[in-house]
């Protein structure tokens, strides 16, 4: 059993187009970061005058928050439609695999991932406010109990910060769970930071009929590729690209190396990507993990996602993009 004193959880999204330097990571300062909020339960993030995404925080069908509709800015989505587009898509887990999100199978037998419990927005901690090559806003969220929606399991205090690049744009995401009474991270795949990337770059090949293959390919801070070889292991970054409208699109997950442990991935070829530090035992690494917080204490966790999007003959330094990602989370 693993007891934490005082760990945290963060986020960090990078989208921009795509050059194979360093260039591809210094701030867009031309760019000006702006969010809507004209839509009840939704706030609309944009680069410029291009859409990037849209963070959801009331769903009528999905009761917990997500970021839906990824995009560097003019390029393809890189995330999967949100729904699903019958005849195009993949159609597994509409509701599960939004696009990106963070959660969590088991907190003190709460099940959040498969919308059995909800998480419910409490407060703006502090309102969207865009500038230029940067905006933020941060979020109370509450983990309601399963049995009883007046429990309030854990409560979430959730930062996230965007910032212009010329590949796209960077989110950071730092979530802190802390509550007045203990509580537990339990031990399942389905825990953590994940996404779904659109259905042509996905890695899998002959099971939709109606559905031409993917092209895309996986690839982590190792060399493994694919599901096969990083489904369970641990890595500083894993990729997940492919080709879409001619150009080369992807979304690139990494872990800070602050976190209390390092997450393992979970990678699957039909197109989800997840990074996840309490499945110890379900991905086949050591004894059954329970994670506890005692009252006084949080948990934080760092993650940063790259989406981005060049011609097809370019592609990101994948190593550059995570030390770029490190720098700018910071300690």
């Amino acid at each position: 059993m693993l007891r934490i004193q005082s760990v945290q959880l963060v986020f960090l999204i990078v989208l921009a187009p795509i050059l194979p330097s360093a260039e591809q990571h210094v701030p867009a300062a031309d760019k000006v970061v702006t969010f809507d909020n004209s839509v009840e339960g939704e706030t609309t993030i944009k680069i410029g005058e291009q859409q990037v995404a849209v963070y959801v925080y009331q769903d009528d069908q999905i009761s917990r928050p997500y970021f839906a509709h990824l995009r560097a800015p003019g390029a393809p989505q890189a995330s999967r439609k949100h729904p699903p587009t019958e005849g195009q898509d993949r159609a597994d887990h509409p509701l599960y695999h939004p696009g990106l999100w963070m959660s969590f199978g088991d907190i003190s037998g709460n099940d959040y991932w498969r919308l059995k419990a909800a998480v419910k927005q409490d407060r703006w901690a502090n309102p969207p406010r865009g500038g230029t090559a940067k905006g933020s806003f941060a979020v109370v969220n509450h983990y309601l109990g399963q049995e009883d929606p007046s429990h309030v399991v854990c409560a979430e205090v959730c930062r996230i910060t965007v910032l212009a690049r010329p590949i796209g744009f960077l989110l950071l995401w730092d979530s802190t769970f802390s509550s007045d009474h203990e509580f537990y991270f339990g031990d399942q795949e389905e825990m953590g930071i994940g996404f779904r990337v659109a259905t042509p770059i996905r890695v899998e090949h002959g099971k939709e009929e109606n559905i031409p293959d993917g092209n895309g390919t996986m690839i982590d801070s190792e060399g493994r590729k694919n599901g096969d070889e990083i489904w369970g292991n641990s890595a500083r970054w894993c990729d997940y690209s492919g080709t879409l409208d001619d150009q080369h699109v992807g979304i690139m997950l990494c872990c800070h190396p602050s976190n209390f442990r390092p997450s393992w991935f979970h990678a699957r070829d039909y197109g989800l990507l997840l990074a996840n530090p309490f499945g110890r035992d379900a991905f086949g690494k050591g004894e059954k993990s329970k994670v506890v917080i005692k009252p006084g204490n949080t948990l934080r966790l760092r993650y940063g996602v790259l989406v981005y999007a060049s011609t097809k003959e370019t592609s990101p330094d994948l190593a550059t993009a995570y030390h770029d990602y490190v720098s700018v989370a910071g300690q």
